[in-house]
This record gives C-alpha cells, sequence and structure tokens, in this order.
C-alpha cells in the first residue's frame, strides 16, 4: 500500500497550538504515512529531532493575536485569512496531502474545501456549539478595566451574541468570496468547522447536547518542549511542597515577576518557566526560573500549579493528580478553568484583578484542603485509557478504509 501523506497544520500564534499537533504528529505509523509539519518558521525549534518534513508557512505574529484578543477585536481580518488561504493552496500544492490535520488554522475551511482535501481540525470542547456553557465569564477587556466586574459580567453577557458575530465574520466574507455557505453569526462555528473535530479534552468536563458522529473527544494532548532540564533540576529539595508556575505564551507573562514576589515569603519551592521571556527583577531566594521546562515532570513533582488556566498547562497538572490555581485573562482560559473549578480541582484568579494576597491565599487553600487533590486525582484517573494519539490513529484508520471523509468534504463543502 502507497503511504498517505498527512500534513499537520498549526496557526503559531500561540505555543499550545503548536504543541498539540506536534504531539499528535507521532501517531501515525511512519510505515504507512508520510507526515508533514507546517507552521511559521519562529517556531521550528519546537520540533525538536522530528524526522518528518517540515515546512514553513507565516502566521501572525504573537503578539498582533494576543493584543487584538486583549481588545476584544477580531484577531484576524478578511485580508489576513485571504492571503492564508493563498498560502495554504500553494503549500498542498508541494505537499499533495491525503489529509490535513490544523489547529487554529482557520483559513482551512476554505482551502482545504478547495483543494478537496479531508479537513480535521484540534480545537478544544468548550467552543463546540453543542456544549452549553453554564455562564459565559467576562474576560480581560478594556471594560473590566473600567467597571466593576460584576456590572462587566452583566454587560458581556449581554453583548457576547454579537462580539462572536463580529468575530466570525471575517472569515465567513472569505468564504462567501469562494461561493461557501455561511457558518452563522456564531464563532464557535468557525471554530470548529472541519470534517472531522478533534476535541482536546474530557468529555466529563463538557458534556455536550446531540453531537454528531464527526465530532470526536481524544481526551488530553499532552506535550513538553525538546529542552534538557535545568543545571538545577535534581538540587531541589523535597522538604517543602512544591509550587510550579508557568503563564505560558498567551498574555499573562507579564505577571510572573508579580508571581514570584507574592509566593517568595511562604514555606514552598517554586518551579518556573517563562515560556521564553526574559524576567526582569530579582529572583526570590525561595524560586529556580528557567525559560521552559518538562512541564509533565515539573507536575509530577509539584504540590499544585499555578498557570494562565490555558488547557495545555492545567491538563498537564491534572494528569498528574495535581490542582491548578489559573490566572486566567482570555474566554478560552476562563471557559477552561470553570470546567475545573466545577470539578473541584483548582481555583480561578483573574489577571486584570490580580492581587499578591489572594494568589498567596489561593496557594495556602490549595496546600492546607484534602479536597482539591482529592479532586485533583480523582480527574486524574479519568486520563487513564484515554490516548489522544490512539484515538487519532483510529480515526485516521477508519478514514482511510472507508473514504468517509472525502465524501463529506467533497459533497458539504463546510458550513455543516
Amino acid at each position: 500500500m502507497d503511504r498517505k501523506t498527512i500534513l499537520f497544520f498549526a496557526e503559531a500564534v500561540t505555543l499550545a497550538h503548536v504543541a498539540r499537533p506536534l504531539a499528535l504528529i507521532e501517531a501515525p505509523d511512519t510505515s504507512r504515512y508520510h507526515r508533514v509539519f507546517a507552521c511559521d518558521p519562529r517556531c521550528q525549534w519546537l520540533l525538536g529531532d522530528f524526522a518528518g518534513e517540515f515546512c514553513p508557512v507565516p502566521s501572525i505574529a504573537s503578539d498582533t493575536f494576543l493584543n487584538r484578543l486583549a481588545q476584544g477585536k477580531p484577531v484576524y481580518d478578511t485580508a489576513t485569512l485571504e492571503a492564508y488561504v493563498h498560502d495554504d493552496l500553494s503549500l498542498f500544492e508541494k505537499v499533495k496531502p491525503d489529509l490535513v490535520i490544523g489547529d487554529f488554522r482557520l483559513s482551512l475551511s476554505v482551502s482545504a474545501r478547495l483543494a478537496r482535501i479531508p479537513y480535521l481540525a484540534i480545537s478544544n470542547a468548550y467552543w463546540s456549539p453543542y456544549y452549553r456553557v453554564p455562564a459565559y465569564p467576562v474576560p480581560s477587556l478594556p471594560l473590566t478595566r473600567l467597571l466593576p466586574i460584576g456590572l462587566a459580567t452583566m454587560l458581556f453577557r449581554l453583548a457576547r451574541p454579537l462580539a462572536f458575530a463580529l468575530h466570525a465574520r471575517p472569515l465567513d466574507q472569505v468564504r462567501r468570496k469562494y461561493g461557501m455557505s455561511s457558518l452563522g453569526h456564531d464563532v464557535r462555528r468557525a471554530y470548529t468547522d472541519a470534517d472531522h473535530v478533534l476535541y482536546a479534552d474530557l468529555p466529563q468536563f463538557f458534556p455536550t447536547l446531540s453531537l454528531p458522529a464527526n465530532h470526536h473527544f481524544i481526551g488530553p494532548i499532552i506535550w513538553k518542549p525538546p529542552v534538557s532540564a535545568p543545571l538545577w533540576w535534581n538540587t531541589l529539595s523535597s522538604e517543602r511542597p512544591i509550587a510550579y508556575v508557568t503563564l505560558g505564551s498567551s498574555g499573562q507573562g507579564a505577571l510572573l515577576p508579580h508571581v514570584l514576589q507574592a509566593l517568595s515569603d511562604l514555606e514552598v519551592t517554586v518551579i518556573a518557566a517563562t515560556a521564553g521571556s526574559s524576567l526582569a527583577g530579582a529572583i526570590p531566594a525561595n524560586a529556580y526560573v528557567a525559560q521552559y521546562l518538562p512541564g509533565d515532570e515539573a507536575s509530577h513533582r509539584a504540590s499544585l500549579v499555578v498557570c494562565n488556566g490555558g488547557s495545555p498547562t492545567s491538563q498537564q497538572a491534572l494528569a498528574a493528580g495535581v490542582p491548578v490555581i489559573g490566572i486566567a485573562g482570555n474566554l478560552d482560559q476562563f471557559l477552561n478553568m470553570e470546567a475545573i473549578t466545577r470539578a473541584g480541582a483548582g481555583l480561578t484568579l483573574r489577571a486584570d484583578r490580580f492581587a499578591g494576597t489572594q494568589l498567596r491565599e489561593s496557594v495556602k487553600a490549595l496546600l492546607s484542603r484534602s479536597e482539591f487533590s482529592e479532586s485533583a486525582r480523582r480527574v486524574a484517573t479519568q486520563f487513564c485509557g484515554l490516548s489522544a494519539s490512539d484515538r487519532l490513529t483510529q480515526v485516521l484508520a477508519h478514514h482511510f478504509a472507508q473514504g468517509d471523509i472525502t465524501a463529506h468534504s467533497v459533497a458539504g463543502m463546510g458550513g455543516k
């Protein structure tokens, strides 16, 4: 049998959107599949010893993406998505993939259908149109800096449908240009428009209604960067609890010095990752800092994890049975942390209302109250037997045996 070519396509605006396809790219059997990874060259170093083919494709700058997100603006305009479609099609012509797997490369909603290539999208279940959000929290926005959170929350919930429509509009305009049907006025449709959708979450966290057969919970995707442990890694004392701190690449990095300072007078050892950023100011005596750490190992060594509330780090923590404090900023992080706090496995703090005293009290609570660690360990048992790589392998095997994705792609042209 000829090897099939699978193109993994990452939108390099945050580390998570590169990390997840990188973790999954090892799943396909190399004797059956030729693997190609595409992303912006600035993230090529993350591939480590990946033996497959790499193709550089530009993404907008991370700072541009995060600034728009913080302002509540659509993160892409029509011109950018049109340029992406052209870049995608050029890459398809070069690689000639039999299937493409994308992570937040929204232009694939158009380009994969134009090229009649089956398209699988990696997403999170809290963006699924089939998940009923208990109550939308207000993310960090200019609004929340001016108004009390209660009032800002009320106004955000009133305006949310309009905001979701505005965020969905650029992709819909590009789709109309190519004669494709509208996805409607809901950005969740834009985030999950694919022939098959792969939710990188626990189904118990995000119960869905009438989930279509082409939407799959594949489970959390655990990844770590290709870096060596720092010199201090094996010198850490086990006499005090360890707090693993990483605020990731999604906008909260500027808070890291304040987080370290807030934890400096607690009876904990802090191990912190800066996600590639330089750290301003003196490092407290109880803290050990590196640009990147093996997050899964750090979580297993820790008694608690402090992160930005995003799914990659929080899933690493929960897989290790460790509770989480999420200092959330964007809506993605708040929605993820809502499920974790509902499960009793963590606490949510607001990045736009950060206070060192509140963080200290939260850390003390997670260390002193056994229900948090007990809940985190219960969640960890739900990870057992769930393998995102195995689930992807099953989806691929079914597709190439039945050809069902191609038929759907050609007939439906998206807009399900």
